[in-house]
């Protein structure tokens, strides 16, 4: 009863951190334009400057290989400054160019550049202010989870398959899962299933548009309700190194402790 409770309040706390970031993180593009080789990024989850870009990989509805660098952490770090020359994050690797970037502002520039509808990144998302404000606040309201390595795992070796991830920037039940994976090191394929159009708005169970949940013809999400065999419900977890396949946030976490704890 107690662990539920925790989590509850855990819940909660994310539900504040999405509202302080003003809706960020919810909607994309239902026709993504994916690269042919996946996206790098290695980032940590209480960065207000990888929440940045983490929110534009949302809007643009992309598919990335997330390499989780908490502070302290001993696996990607090093990777980070060995490729680029510092242990500065977030760092993206594009494959598809040949570009290596630190600097959230250069990211994002970089992904709408290439991925997005135009080629020009939206007034929206040219002028971030140079001290992150609203996202250091949201990243203190959510008690600064996903900062700090696990210290008990720090001489564990990772998962030999990618684990992989259904997921929105702002679901607030999505990013206790990825606190989890943060906290433990676990790299994962972070698949974003933002909220497409107005019909998505709402959680699973109760939509804004009542009635059966139909995905747009087409669209990213018509796919991933085939991969999930229901409606889509995020979080949705895939370890391929286990064969299991789990929804709630409660259950995954506990799940990845207990197995890579």
């Amino acid at each position: 009863m107690l662990k539920m409770v925790n989590h509850q309040f855990k819940v909660l706390q994310s539900v504040v951190a999405s509202i302080i970031e003003g809706g960020r993180g919810v909607s994309g593009t239902p026709f993504p334009q994916q690269p042919t080789k996946p996206l790098k990024l290695y980032e940590f989850e209480g960065s207000p400057f990888c929440r940045r870009v983490r929110e534009v990989v949302t809007l643009l509805n992309l598919d990335v290989e997330i390499y989780p660098c908490p502070k302290g952490g001993q696996k990607y770090r090093q990777i980070v400054k060995s490729k680029g020359g510092k242990r500065q994050f977030p760092f993206l690797i594009d494959e598809n160019t040949g570009d290596q970037l630190y600097e959230s502002q250069d990211i994002i520039h970089h992904l709408f550049k290439h991925y997005g509808k135009t080629g020009q990144t939206p007034k929206k998302y040219s002028h971030y202010p140079k001290l992150p404000y609203v996202s250091t606040l949201a990243s203190v309201a959510n008690a600064a989870r996903g900062v700090w390595i696990n210290k008990k795992i720090i001489d564990r070796a990772a998962p030999e398959q990618l684990l992989e991830l259904w997921s929105f920037e702002a679901s607030p039940y999505t990013r206790l899962v990825r606190e989890a994976l943060c906290e433990l090191e676990i790299p994962y394929v972070l698949h974003n299933v933002p909220k497409e159009r107005w019909q998505d708005m709402g959680p699973a169970i109760l939509r804004l548009k009542p009635g059966k949940y139909i995905p747009l013809p087409n669209g990213k999400r018509e796919k991933v309700v085939e991969i999930m065999g229901r409606d889509i419900q995020v979080p949705f977890l895939i370890d391929p190194n286990t064969g299991v396949k789990m929804f709630e946030s409660a259950k995954i976490v506990d799940y990845l402790k207990k197995q890579y704890g």
